[in-house]
């Protein structure tokens, strides 16, 4: 049997390493532990072998892999041409992916208040697609849907605005932990809060997925003496991922020390990407190893209910970046050109990133010119705090926060299984941290505790 690998996957592909246990892949589990995502060829299990971007297969009836070559390196191969004609190509293929991948179906877009999805609408917009539009935001905090329907009125879309529920979670974990394979922690995936809503829909998703990461900076202004190891080391790791990782380590008796291993695994991994340009090779890292592990895994969401497409994702766009100059990518530049050049009204509203600005504007977001802005919207906040009203910017505060959530999260990190799993000790220190001393800072930790335990159960 032959496969192959697309540039950025959307769906994991499983080989079975030969004359290898079926055990518990405990090292990997530390890293998922720590950034989120599992590394490379990781899996739970030792045994199994996740097939890698951009290659071809060859795998037997036992599905050991009997030969394998690469089909697509990321490169940095920048072409002398005008900003103005890196936008006039950008534009040809990405509308041309959009045609192709929508057809003559009726288009479902999820909107928000950043560029990804607004460069979708203004290319549906233009080529006449039938679209339904929905957003969503958080009980309790920001209204991005009021960004996302002021876009769909000026594209005449069919809107719908829906608020993330408190403690949907806990009816639908079952439900997520067999659709994403448990392969990403569950307070990412807020969509699922929604899919009920997303199978009484008709149409197929325009799903606008790592734009953010093809067309900005590889590495910011202020990063780029730091070596290419700080960089992505410092990126992946979330926050309480560490001492998450730190108390399995020590609670599996693993030998060596974790950062060591993490830093040689990605090391490894780095230079196995052969760009000099810094940036870029950043940019290759990303959407090789992080793209298809973390930020596909939870796209099964929405193909539960109907099939995706996704434009960045798209081989052509992949092979595209790699030859435009990083001073074109850098900064979101292309594709704020793009859409002020095809739908102006769209560049006129709202940028989230830079509230209360828009794309024609958002150079003013520094002081003193944001000042007025940023002392209201504290004022409001503070107003707000004292009536009680809590700011919601997560969706982890929904779903854990509360008697009501406590005891359904308990129930899972107290399991008498996932107790004997990771220790006692593991679950206490990770929990009490959580409660008693940084609920942001170890928010991470609790939910990837509690994806290990749903994961268990399975």
């Amino acid at each position: 049997m032959k496969i192959t690998t697309p540039i950025i996957p959307v769906r994991q592909r499983i080989a079975i390493r030969p004359n290898t246990a079926h055990e518990i892949d405990k090292k990997a589990l530390c890293i998922y532990a720590a950034t989120g995502f599992f590394l490379g060829e990781d899996s739970f299990y030792q045994d199994e072998q996740v097939l890698q971007p951009g290659r071809q297969y060859t795998l037997n009836e036992k599905r050991h892999i009997t030969a394998s070559k690469v089909n697509f390196e990321w490169h940095y191969s920048p072409r002398n041409i005008s900003f103005q004609t890196a936008v006039d190509e950008f534009t040809e293929l990405y509308e041309q992916i959009v045609k192709e991948q929508t057809g003559n179906k009726r288009v479902l877009l999820p909107l928000s208040g950043g560029l990804d999805s607004r460069s979708q609408a203004a290319a549906l917009h233009h080529l006449g697609a039938d679209v339904h539009s929905y957003s969503y935001s958080f009980a309790g905090g920001f209204k991005e849907h009021k960004i996302s329907e002021q876009i769909a009125k000026v594209c005449n879309f069919k809107f719908d605005a829906y608020l993330i529920p408190k403690s949907y979670l806990w009816d639908s974990i079952q439900e997520l932990s067999e659709i994403n394979g448990c392969y990403s922690e569950f307070t990412h995936a807020r969509q699922m809060a929604l899919i009920d809503e997303f199978k009484r829909m008709q149409g197929e998703f325009s799903l606008g997925h790592w734009g953010d990461v093809l067309f900005d900076r590889g590495i910011a202004a202020q990063d780029e003496d730091k070596s290419e190891l700080e960089l992505i080391y410092k990126k992946v790791i979330k926050k309480g991922g560490l001492a998450l990782a730190h108390q399995l380590w020590k609670a599996w008796e693993l030998d060596g020390n974790f950062e060591d291993y993490l830093k040689h695994r990605i090391q490894t991994l780095l230079d196995g990407i052969k760009i000099d340009h810094k940036a870029s090779k950043i940019r290759a890292f990303k959407s090789l190893y992080w793209a298809p592990r973390w930020t596909s895994v939870n796209l099964a969401v929405f193909e539960a209910a109907h099939p995706i497409h996704l434009p960045y994702y798209d081989d052509r766009m992949c092979e595209f970046v790699g030859g435009i100059p990083e001073e074109y990518l850098a900064d979101r530049k292309m594709q704020i050109a793009y859409i002020k050049n095809r739908n102006p009204k769209l560049a006129k509203i709202m940028w989230q990133d830079h509230k209360p600005y828009n794309l024609t504007n958002y150079h003013k977001n520094k002081s003193p010119q944001n000042l007025p802005y940023r002392i209201k919207d504290k004022l409001q906040r503070e107003v707000n705090a004292k009536l009680g009203k809590k700011y919601i910017q997560r969706n982890w505060e929904l779903q854990f926060l509360g008697e009501e959530n406590q005891t359904h999260l308990e129930s899972y990190l107290y399991s008498e299984d996932f107790i004997a799993f990771v220790g006692k000790e593991t679950i206490d220190t990770m929990y009490h941290n959580f409660k008693e001393k940084d609920a942001v800072f170890y928010s991470h930790s609790v939910s990837m505790l509690l994806t290990l335990s749903a994961w268990l159960k399975q």
